[in-house]
């Protein structure tokens, strides 16, 4: 059984044959469930089918999981971990290559990541809650509350090129040492080290939500203000790559707040940078402070081309949005 929502890139009747290529989202998964336990797998497949290109349900036997490896993303399996584990076990081989795989009890009490939890297991987990199951995650950042280095690149909507660096770079996370993400235009060529982790864009179009306001603004105001400024253009918030800011605002738990609810990332860019992409429009904070329009400038300096696509506009007295690509 399956569900397939994008038949252009399924050729091997109903799941892709290769993991998606990013290594930090499941995007084709197979739930794996002995035949008492299929009206729970259908449920699950019902419950969150929709979130998935495609979502299988694979009938368990002792070697299936050695059968379908390297088919899909992410397994669940719809049994006790001891069966998982050591069905899993042999076949692992590098976390960058291998599927997740996600344990999830029959009451759909518990989801537990076993392996791959940046890679897909702790994402499968999250959409499992949304069904009643605890996600037990393990992720020394997640259980830190922090965001890792593979949950930031899935915000921003790139993938890690260099994976080897993430261990350096999600213990600088939790020691709250990395400080924002930096970007780079090319062409040029950069030479970095092995605790710099590279993030790579997935997609060749977006666009970015250049973002100011008032301290204390909430979570509803960010949001009202960045779906107006999108009504404004042709693009929707699935088109948004991420949210840009100025350091100063990058604390802001209303814009954060947000950012998180809609599955963004927020790239805080320094004065020194905004100065660089400053935007057409006048702007008071550099009368006042000396720093130029949050909005606009970091919008600008965001974009793929650098380039101005709505200027900002200020909603609610509170939040001020410019669409940069």
């Amino acid at each position: 059984m399956s569900t397939d929502n994008d038949t252009e890139t399924d050729d091997s009747g109903g799941h892709c044959s290769t993991p998606d290529s990013d290594g930090e989202v499941a995007e084709d998964i197979a739930i794996v469930a002995f035949e008492r336990k299929r009206d729970t797998a259908a449920e699950i497949v019902a419950g969150i089918g929709d979130r998935y290109d495609s979502i299988d349900i694979l009938d368990y036997h002792g070697d299936v999981f050695a059968e379908h490896w390297g088919e899909y993303d992410c397994f669940v399996g719809l049994m006790a971990s001891g069966i998982a584990m050591r069905k899993t076990a042999g076949l692992l081989d590098d976390k960058w290559e291998d599927p997740a795989v996600v344990v999830v009890d029959e009451a759909l009490t518990w989801a537990i990541p076993l392996t791959g939890g940046h890679h897909g297991a702790n994402q499968v987990a999250d959409d499992l809650a949304s069904m009643g199951a605890v996600p037990a995650m393990t992720t020394a950042s997640e259980a830190a509350g922090k965001q890792g280095v593979e949950e930031r690149a899935k915000a921003l909507d790139t993938h890690v090129v260099n994976g080897d660096s993430t261990v350096a770079t999600n213990l600088a996370v939790l020691d709250e040492n990395l400080g924002p993400v930096a970007r780079l235009d090319g062409p040029q060529a950069v030479v970095v080290g092995d605790d710099v982790t590279v993030l790579k864009r997935n997609s060749d179009d977006g666009v970015v939500l250049g973002t100011g306001s008032v301290s204390g603004a909430d979570e509803q105001q960010f949001r009202d203000a960045w779906a107006a400024s999108l009504a404004a253009t042709d693009y929707d918030i699935d088109d948004v790559e991420f949210v840009a800011t100025g350091t100063r605002k990058a604390d802001e738990e209303g814009l954060l707040a947000a950012a998180e609810a809609l599955g963004l990332g927020v790239v805080a860019f320094e004065k020194e940078t905004l100065e660089a992409h400053e935007g057409p429009t006048p702007s008071r904070s550099k009368e006042l402070i000396g720093w130029p329009g949050i909005a606009e400038a970091s919008a600008i300096a965001g974009g793929r081309d650098n380039e101005l696509l709505a200027e900002k506009e200020r909603y609610d007295e509170a939040v001020t949005v410019a669409v940069g690509k």
